[in-house]
C-alpha cells in the first residue's frame, strides 16, 4: 500500500520527505529513485540529499528559496510516476566467519536454534541491497536478512568493534568500515577496505548496490589508503603544545552526507569567518579551532594572524614587547621566534586562529577540515600535538584585511528552534517542558553532540524510529529523555525522534557554551521566521 508523501522541515535549510513507515526493498528503491532524479536534475538551490530506508533528507539554500517552494517542488516530483533506480554494482565480500573474527556467531546460532554452519550458510546465501548509508562514513545498512536470522542489538554495545567486522542486527547486516563502538552481533570479518578518503568514490558500497558474502578460511592483508600525493610545504608555525583540543577546520565538506560523511568544519562558523576576514583570507580558508585551553605555537616565518570567537586569553610573546595581549578580531604581525600562547578562558568556549593565506594541509574530499571520528582531514585526522609543523598558503592579494569587534558570549542562552519532524512523538506536557525548562550543557558534550541535562522528556510510544537523515542543530531525544543537539561531526542519520532543529543563526551560540556550566533554553519559531533570521544575518 502506497502512503501519501509527508514533508516536514528539518530546521531552516532542509526538509524530510517520508514515503512510508517500514523497511522493505520496494520502498527503499522508491526513495533511491527520487534521490537519483534530484541529483540528475536538481532544482535551483538544491545542495544535497540523503536517502534512507523510507525517507529522503533534502538540503537546500534558504537564501535562494523558501521551505514552501521546496516543499511544492518535492511534492510534484514525489507524486510523479516513479522510475526504476539504476541497477547498481554487485560486491562480493570475502568473509572469515566465527572465531576471533566473529565472536557472536555461537550465541546467534544458539538463540536461533541453528548450528553455526547453518547461520553462515543463511547469511552468505543471500544477496543484499544497500538500503542506506549512515552512522559513519561508508557504513551501508544491508537488507534484508532471512527472518530466521533476525537478531536484536546487544544489550550493551561494545566499546570497540574492529574495522571490517561483519555484523547483524534486526533484519539487517553491515560491515564496520572503521574501528568504533557498536551494538550489532559480530559474525565474522573481512579485509576489504570499505571507505578510502582518497578514492573516487570514497565509499566502496553505494546506496542501491548489491552485496554477497563469500566464506573464506583466510583473509588477505587489509589494503592501506590511497596516497594523497600532496607535496610537503615549508612550515611557518611549530606546535610547542597542542592545547586541550585544537584542530584544523574550514567551512566543512559538503555533498557527501549520502555516504555517511559528516560536514565537520568550524563549530562557530561566524567566528571563523571573522578571523579569516581580519587577515584578508577568503571565508573558506582553513584555520585552527581552539577549545577552552588553546595551544602554544612558535612562529618560524613572518606572517599575520588574527583570533576571533571565544576569549581564551591569547598572548604574543615578543622579545621587544614581552607578553603582549592579542586584541580580538585584529590582524597582528608575528615574526620568527615569537611565541603565541593562550593564558586561560575568559568567555566563550572556542577561539578561531587564522593565519594570512590559511593553513595549508592536504584537501581531503573537498575540504581541509578535521573529522576526528573518521580520522581524516586536517593533520592525519587528529588534534594538534607537540612537534607538529604547519605550513601556510599564499595570502590573497584580492581580499583586504577587515577588523571586527570582539563578540561577547553569555553562559545562559535562548536558542530558537523549528519543531519537528517528529514532535508528534511527544505529548503536550513534554513539548511544553522542552520549551520552558533550562537545560545544563553536559560535561560530555563534544563536536559530535551537545548533550543536555534537565527533567526528562517522555515519549508517547517507542523511543526509536526508523533511522533517517539529520543535520548539525537537529535535536534527538533518546530513551533517557535527555535531548542531544547534533553538532558538526554528528552522524548523518539517526534512529531517535527529532523533536526540533536549532535555527542556523543561533547554532554558534551553542558552540560557545562551556560543557558542564553553560545553560540553554529553547523558543519555538516557524520555519519561515527562522529563514527570515538567516537572510537578515546574511544581509547584515
Amino acid at each position: 500500500m502506497t502512503v501519501p508523501p509527508r514533508i516536514a522541515p528539518l530546521g531552516d535549510s532542509a526538509l524530510t520527505l517520508e514515503l512510508g513507515h517500514t523497511i522493505d526493498a520496494e520502498l527503499s528503491a522508491r526513495v533511491r529513485a527520487l534521490d537519483d532524479a534530484l541529483r540528475e536534475r536538481p532544482f535551483d538551490g538544491y545542495r544535497e540529499s540523503v536517502p534512507t530506508y523510507r525517507s529522503l533528507l533534502v538540503v537546500y539554500d534558504p537564501l535562494r528559496l523558501s521551505f514552501a517552494e521546496v516543499r511544492q517542488e518535492l511534492l510534484r516530483r514525489a507524486t510523479a510516476p516513479a522510475s526504476e533506480p539504476a541497477r547498481c554494482a554487485l560486491h562480493r565480500i570475502p568473509t572469515r566467519y566465527g572465531g576471533e573474527e566473529g565472536p557472536d556467531l555461537p550465541d546467534v546460532a544458539k538463540a536461533r536454534g541453528l548450528s553455526e554452519d547453518a547461520v553462515v550458510a543463511l547469511h552468505s546465501g543471500c544477496e543484499y541491497t544497500a538500503l542506506m548509508l549512515g552512522f559513519m562514513p561508508g557504513f551501508a545498512y544491508l537488507g534484508l536478512l532471512p527472518p530466521t536470522l533476525e537478531t536484536p542489538r546487544r544489550p550493551t554495545p561494545r566499546a570497540r568493534v574492529p574495522a571490517g567486522s561483519v555484523a547483524i542486527a534486526a533484519r539487517q547486516t553491515g560491515i564496520y568500515p572503521w574501528s568504533s563502538p557498536g551494538g550489532w552481533s559480530l559474525l565474522g570479518r573481512t579485509s576489504v577496505r570499505l571507505f578510502d578518503p582518497q578514492a573516487d568514490p570514497p565509499a566502496l558500497i553505494l546506496p542501491g548496490d548489491r552485496v554477497r558474502f563469500d566464506p573464506v578460511t583466510q583473509l588477505a592483508a587489509r589494503p592501506g589508503p590511497a596516497s594523497s600525493m600532496s607535496a610537503p610545504a615549508a612550515a611557518a608555525v611549530e606546535v610547542i603544545e597542542g592545547g586541550l583540543l585544537t584542530t584544523v577546520q574550514d567551512v566543512g565538506r559538503f555533498g557527501l552526507r549520502r555516504l555517511g560523511v559528516a560536514w565537520a568544519g568550524a563549530m562557530d562558523a561566524a567566528a571563523q569567518r571573522r578571523a579569516n576576514a581580519a587577515v584578508g583570507n577568503t571565508p573558506a580558508a582553513a584555520c585552527l579551532e581552539c577549545v577552552v585551553a588553546g595551544p602554544t605555537l612558535r612562529i618560524t616565518a613572518t606572517t599575520r594572524f588574527a583570533v576571533a570567537g571565544g576569549d581564551l586569553g591569547a598572548v604574543l610573546h615578543r622579545a621587544d614587547l614581552g607578553a603582549w595581549p592579542v586584541p580580538t578580531g585584529q590582524s597582528v604581525l608575528a615574526r620568527p621566534g615569537n611565541v603565541l600562547a593562550f593564558g586561560g578562558r575568559r568567555s566563550g568556549c572556542r577561539a578561531y586562529l587564522a593565519f594570512a593565506g590559511g593553513i595549508d594541509v592536504p584537501v581531503t574530499l573537498g575540504s581541509r577540515a578535521t573529522d576526528l571520528g573518521a580520522g581524516f582531514g586536517g593533520i592525519e585526522g587528529r588534534a594538534l600535538k607537540a612537534g607538529d609543523r604547519l605550513a601556510l598558503g599564499r595570502p590573497s592579494p584580492q581580499v583586504r584585511e577587515h577588523s571586527t569587534r570582539a563578540q561577547a558570549y553569555a553562559d545562559d542562552v535562548t536558542l530558537r528552534v523549528v519543531l519537528g519532524p517528529q514532535q508528534d512523538h511527544f505529548g503536550g506536557e513534554s513539548l511544553a517542558r522542552f520549551l520552558t525548562q533550562s537545560y545544563t550543557v553536559a560535561a560530555t558534550s563534544d563536536r559530535i553532540g551537545c548533550r543536555l541535562q534537565g527533567e526528562p522528556l517522555r515519549h508517547l510510544a517507542s523511543a526509536e524510529i526508523l533511522s533517517d537523515g539529520m543535520l548539525p542543530g537537529t535535536i534527538q531525544v533518546p530513551a533517557d529523555g535527555q535531548p542531544i543537539v547534533m553538532m558538526a561531526d554528528a552522524p548523518t542519520t539517526g534512529g531517535y525522534p527529532k523533536i526540533a532543529t536549532v535555527a542556523s543563526v543561533d547554532l554558534p551560540l551553542l558552540a560557545q557554551l562551556l560543557p558542564g556550566e553553560g545553560r540553554v533554553r529553547f523558543a519555538a519559531v516557524s520555519v519561515e521566521e527562522a529563514q527570515d533570521l538567516l537572510r537578515a544575518a546574511a544581509a547584515g
